[in-house]
């Protein structure tokens, strides 16, 4: 079954109005003629601003984080209906960093993943490793908590997007090898085929999160099981037109 591939953006705390603007004009002719959906995910700030600067391309803007709740007593926090309202499409959800330094747990990446789909955003619901759990041989296992945790109660799976970063990878240049993570998607997709269906299994997009940048994409990309990247520091630049080109 043909998957369409995705690729993302993910700003982080980087960027103002202006080079946010100035990079997305840049972006705009570079990957107008993609084969893959393309999207960057702003901060929460930047969100209004960088949608009028995409209109009318095929950029997409998403968001680095989603609340759980639709109002309430949450200072600082954002729903999805708000975050819909601007017009934003996908919202990053377990990102590593998020749940280093904020206490992202997989019931909260749970909590927020069932809110971003009733709201009708796309979640980008993150899974991975730390090197530790990668040395001693419990990825696996690791990955198996995230997602049957984070995915529970989901209708129909194939709404989500799944970015598999492997937490030793993330900001470090290093990066798992084309083996090693198409070894890994292949078994997250396996897990979703267990923990839903096997058509549905076939339906996801799974990208690669991990240092993915213009010199080693079109490796990962040419994996069977790889359907796009969710690129962290390569996004702030105009490279990512090549990966996002990755097949040309």
């Amino acid at each position: 079954m043909s998957r369409k591939p995705f690729i993302a953006g993910n700003w982080k705390m980087n960027m103002n109005v202006e080079s946010g603007k100035k990079l997305i004009k840049e972006l705009i002719p570079l990957v107008k003629d993609a084969n893959c959906d393309v999207a960057l995910c702003v901060p929460a700030i930047l969100i209004p601003e960088m949608v009028k600067a995409a209109s009318g391309s095929n950029i997409k803007i998403g968001a680095e984080n989603v609340h759980w709740a639709a109002s309430g007593a949450f200072t600082g926090e954002i729903s999805a209906d708000m975050l819909k309202d601007y017009g934003v499409e996908y919202a990053i959800i377990g990102h590593s960093e998020r749940r280093q330094y904020f206490g992202e747990t997989d019931e909260s990446v749970n909590k927020r993943t069932l809110a971003a789909l009733n709201a009708g955003l796309t979640p980008i619901v993150c899974v991975g490793e730390l090197l530790a759990e990668r040395e001693n041989g419990t990825t696996n296992d690791v990955l198996l908590k995230q997602l049957s945790v984070g995915l529970k109660g989901v209708e129909d799976v194939t709404k989500v997007v799944i970015a598999y970063e492997p937490v030793w990878a993330i900001g470090t240049g290093k990066t798992a090898t084309d083996a090693q993570a198409q070894e890994t998607i292949a078994f997250i997709r396996k897990t979703i085929g267990e923990l839903f269906c096997p058509k549905c299994a076939e339906k996801i997009v799974i990208q690669y999160g991990g240092s993915m940048n213009a010199g080693n994409c079109k490796g990962l990309m040419a994996q069977p099981d790889i359907d796009g990247g969710l690129i962290g520091g390569a996004s702030l630049k105009t490279d990512f037109a090549a990966i996002v080109n990755f097949d040309k």
